[in-house]
């Protein structure tokens, strides 16, 4: 003691110092504790909703009032500025780029039409707007496009809604893809809204209530991002083929079951299958599902904000927030994780333009056969394999991001497909010659989306003129009973 007396007393600076370190660690120790409160407050808010959720309540910015964090990064969904290499917001006119698909798709809607999905946001807008809407459509079109969906299922029944009319149902249509979709109002738990997910689950023997909350993270999606069709022609009842499993062939053998068509092709005269988007059952055979990753893991990345914790409702590609999603696990650069996904979309993209080309000429060599006098008997086996081929194709042309997920599975698939495509213009090869057609058969000039339109007897400038008068008398009648 007399030693530090001493000390002190020699050295009084040393007094002031002994002050101040312990003013700066009571003063650091004061702001560590307010900042713990200030988190815990945060953390307690963030569970307090301000005003109770009606049960079936479709507009996503009275949910937002409670959780804006997930609101506001929902609303930047109406950001269409990012494009990737193969992908993104970004709007692209696909039959423009690839004018294939317009022959592929002859007689059907698609032809006509056929952009790239923009953001959620922008859902309702779209479907109202594209020419593919301009041919009757039957209500189940709107099921996985608005929260108002739930609500409709509720008031009307299931079955009623998916009799009625894309138009008919059109006023009640307001609200984007959002809130309702995926969560409880009441406890924010992960719900699924709409019930062909369940039915088809069920008819699997597999409950969806007891999904882990990580399962629910991609099962939410998969209401919407999977493969479908509408079962009856009055009933248009949305039904998911799973019931012989979830490949491409297992699917094909589901429809072909049934004998399911979803058109007859104007060209070759082939009764078609059309894939929706079968995002959820290429997921599944890739190596991120594999090692127990959800949708919400790379396409809604957590993000913190002070003391919350909270998902990232911008749902997007994962190349525009490569830190937030891919470098969680992965360490390298973002310009080498970009250069890995190009690499493997650049190769299955080879692909699949390979399967186009042959396919566009089995469709026009078909079409040349049948004008030749080819008999039903003939072309059994030529539509069969067009048959196969364009819906291995299209399995993989329709999904969001499988050249990605499951790059593998896609190149065999459309190896399959390459090789169907192939031997049907054999056997064309073959049943020309017997007709004694010039081969090669000369192929059409259908080098822009125009072009090929124009060769499979589209009059655009007429279904546009159509399609703006619709617009004009009945968007009116909708918008108003927004206001309402």
């Amino acid at each position: 003691m007399d030693e530090k007396k001493s000390l002190l007393q020699r050295k009084p600076w040393l007094t002031w110092v002994l002050f101040f370190l312990t003013a700066l660690v009571v003063f650091l120790l004061g702001l560590f504790g307010a900042s713990v409160m200030e988190r815990r407050g945060e953390s307690y808010q963030l569970l307090q909703p301000v005003k109770p959720i009606a049960e079936w309540e479709p507009r996503n910015e009275v949910w937002g009032e409670n959780y804006p964090r997930e609101f506001e990064t929902y609303r930047a969904t109406i950001d269409t500025t990012f494009a990737s290499l193969h992908g993104g917001s970004a709007t692209i006119d696909m039959l423009e780029r690839y004018p294939n698909l317009v022959i592929l798709w002859a007689g059907y809607a698609f032809s006509r039409d056929y952009s790239q999905s923009r953001g959620h946001y922008h859902a309702v807008e779209d479907i109202r707007n594209t020419l593919r809407t301009g041919v009757p459509q039957p209500g189940t079109c709107w099921t996985c496009k608005s929260t108002d969906v739930p609500r409709l299922m509720n008031q009307m029944g299931v079955a009623n809604f998916y009799k009625a009319t894309w138009e008919e149902l059109g006023p009640e249509i307001q609200n984007n893809i959002g809130c309702q979709d995926c969560h409880d109002p009441k406890t924010m738990n992960l719900r699924i809204t709409r019930p062909a997910l369940i039915e088809a689950y069920e008819r699997r023997g597999v409950k969806i209530q007891d999904a882990t909350h990580q399962e629910m993270r991609s099962q939410v999606c998969a209401q919407c991002h999977v493969e479908y069709y509408f079962k009856g022609k009055a009933e248009k009842y949305l039904t998911f083929p799973w019931d012989k499993g979830v490949t491409a062939e297992e699917i094909e053998n589901y429809y072909d079951a049934i004998e399911h068509v979803d058109w007859t092709h104007s060209l070759s005269r082939t009764p078609m299958l059309k894939a929706q988007h079968p995002d959820w059952e290429l997921f599944q055979l890739g190596i991120h599902y594999q090692r127990g990753l959800s949708c919400a893991d790379c396409h809604m990345p957590y993000r913190a904000e002070g003391g919350v914790k909270f998902t990232n409702h911008k749902i997007t590609s994962p190349l525009s927030n490569i830190a937030g999603s891919c470098q969680v696990c992965h360490r390298e650069s973002e310009q080498a994780l970009t250069q890995n996904v190009y690499d493997r979309q650049e190769k299955v993209r080879q692909l699949a333009g390979m399967a186009e080309d042959l396919l566009a000429k089995a469709h026009i060599e078909a079409r040349m056969a049948l004008d030749h006098g080819a008999t039903t008997q003939q072309m059994a086996a030529v539509q069969k394999l067009i048959r196969q081929a364009q819906w291995r194709w299209d399995f993989v042309g329709a999904s969001h991001g499988g050249s990605f997920h499951t790059p593998l599975e896609c190149a065999r698939i459309l190896g399959n497909a390459i090789e169907k495509s192939s031997a049907a213009r054999v056997e064309l090869a073959i049943i020309l010659s017997k007709q004694g057609v010039q081969q090669p058969v000369p192929m059409p000039d259908i080098s822009t989306k125009a072009k090929a339109q124009a060769y499979i007897g589209l009059d655009m400038g007429k279904i546009r003129e159509e399609k703006k008068s619709f617009l004009m008398k009945i968007l009116p009648q909708w918008l108003a009973r927004r206001a309402d």
